[in-house]
């Protein structure tokens, strides 16, 4: 292996290891709590190290947020993979989307939430966000119904089953009626 690939493995391993952290401060205190400072006394290399590899923490929520969209998305395409027929994988989506923001709430204000100086529904988006509104798109687009935009109807469920998740989590909703919610969503929404 050649100094150059080393030094490129070690960067990586670096990067990894800051964003694993930054993770991990924000699910237990809060993304108030990620600071520069607290980040390079946790992983043990001085703030100009980790100026090296993010310009600051809105950065890091950004790659936070990448490495999350890239968690749901398999999170949701293993629920829906696993359901049998088009109902079913909608109501599996559903439950699994929900599942995922409910267990990581840091990384879903990541997503969705905080700002990480990426373009969403643009051109440039990163692979990753696209990559998980196309995992809903996939279950979604066949319950749309007829004459219905497939892309505009799951944008659409997605705003729904965005905001289930995010009063639920506020305490805006009763947690009891958490499932049911999501059933009648499903209900009435997806056309089978």
């Amino acid at each position: 292996m050649s100094v150059q690939e080393r030094k490129e493995r070690e960067r990586a391993v670096r990067e990894r290891l800051i964003v694993a952290t930054a993770r991990e401060l924000a699910e237990q205190q809060g993304w108030d709590a990620v600071t520069t400072r607290r980040l390079a006394e946790r992983i043990e290399y001085s703030q100009p190290v980790l100026y090296s590899h993010f310009r600051g923490k809105r950065e890091i929520i950004g790659a936070v947020a990448l490495q999350g969209a890239t968690e749901m998305a398999v999170a949701v395409r293993a629920a829906t993979a696993a359901a049998d027929g088009p109902r079913e994988r909608v109501a599996a989506l559903a439950r699994a989307y929900l599942d995922f923001a409910a267990r990581n709430p840091a990384v879903y204000d990541a997503i969705f939430q905080l700002d990480g100086g990426l373009p969403y529904a643009q051109e440039d988006t990163p692979e990753p966000l696209k990559d998980a509104f196309a995992a809903l798109l996939e279950s979604l687009g066949e319950v749309a119904g007829d004459g219905v935009d497939p892309g505009l109807f799951t944008e659409t469920f997605w705003a729904a089953l965005h905001g289930l998740a995010t009063l639920t989590r506020a305490g805006r909703l009763p947690t009891g009626d958490a499932e049911r919610r999501a059933e009648l969503l499903v209900d009435r929404l997806a056309v089978v």
